[in-house]
C-alpha cells in the first residue's frame, strides 16, 4: 500500500475556502435564529444544532488542512477528536431533522415530533461523544496519512483495526444516512403531493394562488435537494474509503482528494444557501438589515441618524 497521499497547495486553498464558507454559513444560520425570535420554530432549532456541528467541523478541518499533518502530535489528536465528534454529530442531526419532519408532516403528530427533540439531543451528542472518547482511550485517533482525509487527522492508518474504527467513527453512520434520508424525504414529498392534490380538487381558488404556489414549489425543491446535496457532498469521502479497502492508488488522485475536501467541509454553507439565502422572508430581512446598516453608516458620516428593523411571517424550515 502506498501509505501516503500528497496534499497539494492548490487543494489546501480550495478546501480552506470551503471551510471558510461553511464557517460563515453556519454562523449566519445561528445568528439569524438568535436575532429574530419568531424564527425559533422547532425545525429551525434542529437546523441550528446541525449548524453548531458543522461549525466545529469547519473549524477543525480548516486547522487540519491548513497544517497538513505528517505525524502524530497532540494537536493532531485534538483536531482529529473534534472533527470526528462534530462530523458524526452532523450525520445524526441531519437524519434527526428528516425524522422530525416525517413524524410532523406524514404522521400529522406535532406533539410526538416535539417529544423526540430530547431524544435527538441524547443520540446526536451522546453517541458521537461515546465513540470519540472510546477511540481516544484506545489510542485510535491520530495521523492517517491523508488516505481518507485531506491533511487533517482521523483514525490512525497504522492501527491494525483502522477499517473498523473508520466505520465506527463515521462511515457506518454515513452509509445509514445515504439510505435513511432519501426514503424519509420521498415519503414526505409523496404525502405533500397527495395532500396538495386533494386541496386543489376541493379548493381550486387556493391552488391558483401564485404566492402559495411559489412557497409550495420552493418547499418541494428543498425536500428534493436536502438528500441530493448531502449525498453529492459526502459521496467522495465514501469513494475514497472504498478505494482504500481495495488498496487502489486512485484514492490519491488530486481531483478526488479535492472533491473529498470540499464535500466534507461545505455542508454548513450548503445549509445556509438552502435555508437562509433561498428562504425569501429571511433573505429579505438580511437585505433590509444590510441596507439599514449602510444607511446608518452613511447618515452618521453626515451627522445624521437612521433606524430600521425587519418583520416578516413565521418561517418554518422549508418555507
Amino acid at each position: 500500500m502506498a501509505n501516503h497521499t500528497e496534499v497539494y497547495f492548490s487543494e489546501q486553498v480550495i478546501v480552506l475556502s470551503s471551510c471558510a464558507l461553511s464557517f460563515l454559513g453556519s454562523s449566519l444560520i445561528i445568528i439569524t435564529y438568535i436575532i429574530w425570535s419568531d424564527l425559533r420554530t422547532t425545525p429551525r432549532k434542529l437546523l441550528v444544532w446541525l449548524s453548531v456541528s458543522d461549525w466545529f467541523s469547519a473549524v477543525s478541518y480548516a486547522y487540519g488542512v491548513g497544517k497538513v499533518f505528517h505525524t502524530d502530535s497532540v494537536d493532531c489528536v485534538v483536531q482529529g477528536a473534534i472533527s470526528t465528534f462534530a462530523n458524526t454529530s452532523s450525520f445524526f442531526w441531519t437524519v434527526a431533522i428528516a425524522v422530525y419532519l416525517y413524524v410532523f408532516i406524514v404522521r400529522s403528530n406535532k406533539r410526538g415530533a416535539d417529544s423526540l427533540v430530547l431524544f435527538f439531543h441524547l443520540i446526536s451528542w451522546g453517541v458521537p461523544l461515546a465513540i470519540t472518547v472510546a477511540a481516544l482511550c484506545l489510542n485510535k485517533i491520530g495521523y492517517d496519512a491523508s488516505e481518507v482525509s485531506v491533511g487533517w487527522c482521523w483514525v490512525k492508518i497504522e492501527a491494525p483495526d483502522h477499517v473498523l474504527w473508520m466505520l465506527l467513527t463515521g462511515k457506518i453512520w454515513e452509509f445509514l444516512a445515504y439510505v435513511t434520508l432519501p426514503v424519509l424525504y420521498i415519503l414526505i414529498k409523496r404525502h405533500i403531493h397527495i395532500a396538495h392534490a386533494a386541496l386543489s380538487e376541493y379548493r381550486p381558488i387556493l391552488a391558483s394562488n401564485s404566492t402559495a404556489h411559489s412557497f409550495s414549489s420552493m418547499a418541494d425543491m428543498k425536500l428534493t435537494l436536502i438528500p441530493v446535496i448531502f449525498i453529492c457532498l459526502r459521496i467522495w469521502s465514501t469513494v475514497r474509503f472504498i478505494l482504500l479497502l481495495a488498496d487502489s492508488t486512485a484514492r490519491q488522485h488530486p481531483v478526488l482528494v479535492t472533491l473529498h475536501g470540499i464535500g466534507n467541509t461545505f455542508q454548513g454553507a450548503a445549509n445556509c444557501i438552502m435555508f437562509v439565502l433561498f428562504t425569501r422572508p429571511i433573505r429579505t430581512r438580511l437585505c433590509n438589515a444590510l441596507c439599514c446598516c449602510y444607511c446608518c453608516s452613511h447618515c452618521t458620516s453626515n451627522q445624521g441618524t437612521a433606524e430600521g428593523d425587519g418583520t416578516g411571517p413565521l418561517i418554518s424550515l422549508c418555507c
